[in-house]
C-alpha cells in the first residue's frame, strides 16, 4: 500500500511542477503540432503546439513506480515491468511517428502499416514473456504452469478465466501462437482506439484516468481475494479466490501512471500546453490492454474502454458507409468527437461530456467485476 500511495503521489507531482519545463523545451526543439487542413477549422489555434507530451507521463510513472517501491521497500515485479514494457515500447513506435510529423510539419509520420508492424513487434515480445517465468506458486504471468508436457494452462478471461476457452487445448505451440495473436489484437486495438480519441485538449487524458483507475481497484480487490495469501483454503475459499499473479502491484503500476496522468492533465485540459501526441495515447493503450491481460479481465476492458471503442468505432462506420454509398456520410466528421464540434458544440462541452461517457462505461465495467464476486460469495 505505501508503494500505491507514494508512487502515484510522486508521478502526480513529477508530471503537475515540471511538465511546463518539459514543454518549453519541446518548444525549442522545435516539436509543435501540425494540424491538418482538413480537420476542424477551429484546430488551427493550436499549431505549433509542443507535442509528444506522453514522453512526460512516461518518465514520471516509470520514476514513480521505482520510488514508490523503494521508500516501500518492495521489489518490483515481472507484471508491473511488463506494463511498463508495453507503455515504454509503444511510447517509441508513437514518439517516430511523431517526430516525422514534427520535422516535415505534414501528416507524414509513420506509414500506417509501419506503424502496426510496431505494435505487433512490441505485442509478440509481451506475448513471449507472458508464456515464462512461473512463480513460487505456479503462475507465469498470464496463467498456471501445469506440466511440461500440457505447459501453461492459459484463458481467454471476461472477469476470470473462462474454462472452456483454454488456449492451449490445441496443444502448447498452437495454443501459445494462439495467444500470441489474441494479446496482440488486444494492444494494437487498445492502444489504436486511445490514439484516435486523442483529437481534443484533455479528452484522451481524462478518458484513460477513468479507465487505469478502475485497474487499481480491481489490482487491490484481487489481492485482497488472492488464493495465495488466503490460509483457508476450502472449497467456497477457492470458488472466490483469483489466481492473479502479483495483483498488488498491478494495481500500483495502475496507480503511477494514473497520478502521472492526472499532473499532465493540469497543462493538457483546454486550452492545452502540451499535447500527448502519439508517443502518449499509443503508450495509455498499450497500459489498459497490459492490465487488461495480466488481471485476467481482457474482455471487461471492452466495458472500461467503452468510450475508446465507440470513438474508433465511428472511423470504421464512417469509411465502411462512405465506400458503399460512394461518398456520402454518417457523421459530418470521424472521429465521433469531432462531428460534435462541427455541430457547434465546444470544444471543453465536448470534452466533459465524453469525459462522462468513459465515466459511466468505467462504473459499468467494475459495478460488473464487483457483481460476479458478490455472486461467487453469496
Amino acid at each position: 500500500m505505501i508503494a500505491l500511495l507514494v508512487g502515484a503521489a510522486f508521478s502526480l507531482a513529477f508530471t503537475l511542477f515540471l511538465t511546463p519545463s518539459f514543454a518549453r523545451l519541446f518548444r525549442r526543439l522545435g516539436w509543435g503540432q501540425f494540424i491538418r487542413d482538413d480537420g476542424p477549422q477551429s484546430h488551427h489555434t493550436k499549431r505549433g503546439t509542443p507535442t509528444m507530451g506522453g514522453i512526460v507521463f512516461i518518465i514520471g510513472s516509470g520514476l514513480g513506480y521505482i520510488v514508490g517501491h523503494l521508500v516501500g521497500h518492495t521489489p518490483a515485479t515481472l507484471v508491473g515491468l511488463m506494463v511498463f514494457f508495453l507503455v515504454v515500447g509503444l511510447g517509441i513506435v508513437g514518439f517516430l511517428d511523431d517526430f516525422l510529423k514534427t520535422r516535415h510539419q505534414r501528416s507524414l509520420g509513420l506509414t500506417g502499416w509501419a506503424k502496426v508492424a510496431g505494435q505487433v513487434i512490441v505485442a509478440s515480445g509481451f506475448a513471449a514473456i507472458a508464456l515464462n517465468f512461473p512463480d513460487d506458486n505456479g503462475l507465469t504471468p498470464v496463467g498456471f504452469a501445469a506440466t511440461q508436457t500440457h505447459g501453461v494452462e492459459v484463458f481467454v478471461s471476461a472477469v476470470r478465466d473462462i474454462p472452456w476457452l483454454n488456449f492451449m487445448t490445441f496443444g502448447v505451440v498452437i495454443g501459445g501462437i494462439l495467444f500470441a495473436l489474441w494479446s496482440t489484437v488486444i494492444i494494437v486495438s487498445a492502444s489504436n482506439g486511445v490514439n484516435v480519441a486523442d483529437g481534443l485538449d484533455g479528452l484522451a487524458t481524462g478518458a484513460s484516468i477513468f479507465a487505469l483507475a478502475a485497474f487499481i481497484f480491481i489490482g487491490f480487490w484481487q489481492y485482497n481475494q488472492s488464493c495465495f495469501h488466503n490460509l483457508r483454503l476450502d472449497p467456497h475459499v477457492q470458488n472466490i479466490c483469483y489466481q492473479v499473479r502479483d495483483p498488488l502491484d498491478l494495481a500500483v503500476t495502475a496507480a503511477c501512471i494514473t497520478g502521472s496522468l492526472i499532473g499532465f492533465l493540469w497543462w493538457n485540459t483546454s486550452p492545452a500546453q502540451i499535447f500527448m501526441g502519439d508517443t502518449g495515447s499509443l503508450a495509455l493503450g498499450g497500459a489498459l490492454a497490459g492490465l487488461a491481460i495480466l488481471s485476467r479481465t481482457e474482455l471487461l476492458l471492452i466495458i472500461i474502454g467503452g468510450l475508446f471503442l465507440i470513438v474508433t468505432g465511428s472511423v470504421i462506420l464512417q469509411r465502411i458507409y462512405f465506400k458503399l454509398t460512394h461518398g456520402k456520410r454518417i457523421f459530418l466528421m470521424s472521429p465521433l468527437h469531432h462531428h460534435f464540434e462541427l455541430k457547434g458544440w465546444a470544444e471543453i462541452t465536448v470534452v466533459v461530456r465524453f469525459w462522462l461517457i468513459s465515466a459511466m462505461f468505467v462504473a459499468v465495467g467494475v459495478g460488473m467485476f464487483y457483481l460476479e464476486w458478490i455472486t461467487r460469495a453469496s
